[in-house]
């Protein structure tokens, strides 16, 4: 029988947000670890389903590909200590240079999301050129009827006003050009995510999110 999130994830953090501070953390260390337990569980669920699309995936440990609960205070204004959501990277993180998978879980706000986030800027230089020599092929991917089912686009948080230096302001690419990440993001209920069956369900649209990820890999082989 496959690992569900348990409600009691969510009253960890929904507690956590109204208590953000180290007294009560100490204090109720049980509930964290408890919820903790509980994701690490999904999570090799979750990567057992995966690894059958993805056989790299198999490698990856669980308990490792949870981001660590306490925040890093030192250059933000808001010096509240930890964070009020569980992230899990199955491949993907901030100046990752390939390609992968992330779970995001709290309260109303859970998602998960696939491709590269903020590659460094090597890496973009390169993933540009490759979206504008091969953009048919890009928007090949983009506009599959499965993959417009669950990702309307590519998310546009963070773009640049004008055409990078070193392409054509003409590029057919152009406002593909002028993102920093390329990821596509599936928002999640907090029924969908605590389904007996989400392991499974969500493995089916990180498979749909895979060809994504193999055109951002593929210079790179």
């Amino acid at each position: 029988m496959s690992a569900a999130i348990s409600p009691k994830v969510f009253d960890f953090l929904k507690k956590l947000t109204k208590n953000n501070n180290r007294e009560w953390f100490t204090e109720n260390k049980n509930l964290y670890t408890e919820a903790q337990e509980n994701i690490v569980l999904f999570l090799e669920d979750l990567i057992k389903e995966m690894s059958e699309f993805n056989p790299e995936l198999e490698k990856i440990d669980a308990k490792k590909s949870l981001f660590r609960i306490y925040r890093d205070t030192r250059f933000s204004k808001d010096k509240t200590p930890y964070k009020t959501n569980f992230g899990a990277s199955l491949g993907m993180g901030k100046g990752s240079q390939k390609g992968g998978y992330y779970l995001h879980l709290e309260p109303g706000k859970s998602f998960i999301a696939g491709g590269i986030y903020m590659p460094e800027s090597s890496v973009l230089k390169t993933l540009r050129k490759e979206i504008s020599l091969y953009g048919q092929d890009f928007i090949k991917i983009l506009n599959d009827k499965e993959f417009k089912k669950y990702f309307s686009e590519l998310d546009q948080d963070d773009k640049l006003k004008k055409v990078p230096q070193g392409f054509e302001k003409e590029d057919p690419m152009a406002e593909y050009l002028k993102l920093k990440s390329f990821i596509v993001v599936y928002n999640l209920s907090d029924k969908e995510i605590q389904d007996k069956n989400a392991a499974k369900k969500l493995a089916e649209i990180f498979k749909i999110m895979k060809p994504l990820n193999d055109f951002l890999n593929a210079p790179f082989l």
